[in-house]
C-alpha cells in the first residue's frame, strides 16, 4: 500500500495534531479508511499464514524491508519535529526494530501455536501497537479527565507463592491473602471498558497459585480474548495441562523469573528450582507458547545477566522470545541497599542491553535503564503508562513504589470506580512530577534525565516529598519501616547523587546532543 495517504499515516506528515503526540500511529490509522483497511487485511493474513510466509525467503525479506522502511520514516519524522531529544527517537526506533525481528524469528522457526499467532497479530500488533486499545473508551476518558488513560493495568491477585525467594519485593510465601474473583473481574472489566486497556499483566505472589471461586488467571485470559496478558511467574507450577491450555488460549505469555543461570537463580530461589524452570520451558516450547524471561539484576549478578552464555542459553537454546530486566529494589522482604546494582553496574548493563538490541535484534526491555523509550517513569496511571492493584486491594503507583492512594475494595463499597481512584491527589502529584521530568517533551530548562526515572530509588528525595505530602497508606510493615528509616533515605539519596554524576554526561551527549545515538554504538 504505497499511496500518499498511507505515507502520511506512517510518517505523520501533514497533520499537526500528531506532532510528537501520544499514540500517533493509533490516531492516524483510526482516522484513515485506508489505514484501517490495510491493518485489518494485513493482520488477518499474517494471523492465518504468518508462519508460512515467514519461511518463504523472498516474501519474508520484502515484508521486513517494508516494515523497516516504515520504522525509519517514523524515526526521521520524529527527529525533524524535534519534540523529544534526538537520542530518544533513535532508542524507540532500535527497540521497534528488535520487536520486528523478534516476531519474524518466532514465525520463521514455527515457535507459536495458531492461537498464539492470532494473538500476536490481532492483539499485540493490531490492538496494542497500532490501535493501542479501544479509542472510543480512551476518547471518553480524555473528555472526562483532560488526558488519555494508562495503557496497562498490573494486578497481583494473590500474595501466595510456592517459593520463598531472598529479597522478594512482594514478601510472598504461604499466605491466603488474595482478591476475590468478583473484585478481580470487575477491576479488569473497568480497565477494559472505561480505560480501553487491551494489555494487562499479572504478578504476585505467584499468579498461578491464585484461585478464587474455583478459577484462576487463565480463566481471566479466556474471558478477554481481545487482550494480551503478560504473566510474571516462577514457572514451577506449569505442568503439561497448563502449558497445553496456554497454547490453546494464545493470549497469555509467561515471563519466567530467573537471576541468570543455575547458580544465582538457585541461590535466590532454592535448590532444584532451575531444573523445574527448564522443564516448564520445554513444555511451553512443545505447546508453542510465546514466552520470555524476567531477569532480576542485583549487585551480585548484573555483570553476568546478559553474558553471551546466558543469552545463548535462554534465547537460542531454550526459545525465549523476549526479556524484561528488573533491578533489585530495596522493598519487601529483608530490605537492603546492598543488593541494588551500583551506578557503574547499571551503566554497563545499559550498554550491554543496547548492544544486544542493535546487533542481535533481541527484544530486551529494562524498566529503569531504558526509560528513554517511554519518556521517563510510567507509574501512577500516567498517560500511556501503568498502575497496579495488589492482593489486598491496595491501588499503588507501581509495584516498586508500595504506597496506596486507595483500596479497591473500599472504593467499590463506596460506589466508586477505578477512574475515581485514578484522580486521587497522590497519583495526580506523581503525574505532575513526571511532567516536570520531561514527559510530553522536555524543555531546555527542566532537569530531565530519563536514565534515572524512578521516584522511589533514582529520585528518592522527590519520591519521599510526594509521600510526606500526600500520606498514602504503606502496603505493609516493610514499606512503613522504610519510610520511617532515616538511614534508608540517606542511603538512597547518596546513591542518586552518584547515579546523576555518572549518567548526566551520557544523557547530554548520547540523547540531548544532535546525532549522539545515531552512530550505532551504545557508548556513543
Amino acid at each position: 500500500m504505497e499511496s500518499a495517504e498511507w505515507r502520511m499515516i506512517v510518517s505523520g506528515d501533514g497533520d499537526p495534531r500528531y506532532k510528537g503526540g501520544y499514540q500517533q500511529m493509533g490516531l492516524r490509522v483510526r482516522s484513515s479508511r485506508v489505514g484501517m483497511a490495510g491493518l485489518e487485511v494485513g493482520t488477518d493474513m499474517l494471523a492465518k499464514y504468518g508462519t508460512t510466509l515467514a519461511r518463504i525467503h523472498p516474501v519474508r525479506e520484502a515484508l521486513v524491508r517494508a516494515t523497516e522502511s516504515s520504522l525509519a520514516s517514523i524515526r526521521d519524522t520524529a527527529l525533524t519535529q524535534g519534540f523529544r531529544p534526538p537520542g530518544v527517537d533513535w532508542d524507540r526506533y532500535e527497540l521497534g526494530m528488535s520487536l520486528l525481528h523478534s516476531i519474524v524469528r518466532v514465525l520463521e522457526e514455527d515457535r507459536v501455536s495458531p492461537a498464539t499467532r492470532k494473538a500476536l497479530f490481532r492483539i499485540i500488533v493490531r490492538n496494542n501497537l497500532f490501535l493501542q486499545g479501544s479509542w472510543e473508551a480512551k476518547e471518553g476518558f480524555k473528555a472526562r479527565n483532560g488526558c488519555y488513560p494508562p495503557d496497562i493495568m498490573l494486578m497481583s491477585p494473590g500474595k501466595g507463592c510456592n517459593l520463598k525467594c531472598t529479597g522478594c519485593y512482594a514478601d510472598s510465601g504461604a499466605t491466603r491473602e488474595k482478591l476475590h474473583w468478583d473484585t478481580l473481574t470487575r477491576l479488569i472489566g473497568e480497565a477494559h471498558d472505561l480505560l480501553g486497556n487491551r494489555l494487562f499483566a499479572f504478578s504476585g505472589g505467584e499468579p498461578l497459585s491464585y484461585h478464587s471461586e474455583g478459577k484462576g488467571v487463565l480463566d481471566i485470559a479466556e474471558r478477554y480474548p481481545d487482550s494480551l496478558f503478560i504473566m510474571y511467574t516462577n514457572a514451577t507450577l506449569i505442568d503439561d495441562d497448563m502449558a497445553k491450555r496456554m497454547g490453546e488460549l494464545g493470549n497469555i505469555t509467561p515471563a519466567i523469573s530467573v537471576e541468570g543461570l543455575r547458580g544465582p537463580t538457585e541461590e535466590r530461589r532454592g535448590k532444584g528450582v532451575f531444573d523445574r524452570i527448564l522443564a516448564a520451558m520445554e513444555r511451553l516450547r512443545r505447546e508453542k507458547v510465546l514466552f520470555g524471561m524476567s531477569l532480576t539484576a542485583t549487585r551480585l549478578n548484573s555483570d553476568d545477566l546478559l553474558s553471551d552464555r546466558a543469552v545463548e542459553f535462554y534465547f537460542d537454546r531454550h526459545g525465549a522470545s523476549y526479556a524484561w530486566i528488573f533491578h533489585y529494589m530495596p522493598i519487601g522482604r529483608s530490605i537492603t541497599l546492598d543488593l541494588m546494582p551500583t551506578p557503574e553496574q547499571r551503566a554497563r548493563l545499559w550498554k550491554r542491553s543496547w548492544e544486544l538490541i542493535r546487533t542481535r535484534r533481541l527484544f530486551i526491555a529494562d524498566f529503569w535503564n531504558m526509560a528513554t523509550v517511554t519518556e521517563g517513569c510510567i507509574s501512577a496511571g500516567r498517560e500511556g503508562g501503568y498502575w497496579t492493584v495488589d492482593w489486598n486491594g491496595a491501588v499503588m503507583p507501581c509495584v516498586f513504589f508500595p504506597y496506596a492512594a486507595a483500596n479497591i475494595n473500599e472504593a467499590y463499597a463506596n460506589g466508586e470506580t477505578i477512574e475515581d481512584i485514578w484522580a486521587r491527589p497522590f497519583f495526580a502529584g506523581i503525574r505532575e512530577w513526571q511532567k516536570g521530568k520531561g514527559f510530553h517533551g522536555p524543555d531546555k530548562g527542566d532537569d530531565s534525565n530519563w536514565l534515572m526515572p524512578c521516584p522511589m530509588r533514582d529520585c528518592h528525595a522527590d519520591g519521599r516529598r510526594l509521600l510526606l505530602e500526600h500520606e498514602p497508606e504503606p502496603q505493609d510493615e516493610n514499606a512503613r519501616e522504610a519510610l520511617n528509616d532515616p538511614d534508608y533515605a540517606a542511603g538512597l539519596m547518596a546513591y542518586d547523587s552518584a547515579l546523576e554524576k555518572l549518567t548526566r554526561p551520557t544523557w547530554e551527549e548520547e540523547y540531548v546532543r544532535e546525532g549522539g545515538r545515531s552512530k550505532g554504538s551504545p557508548a556513543g
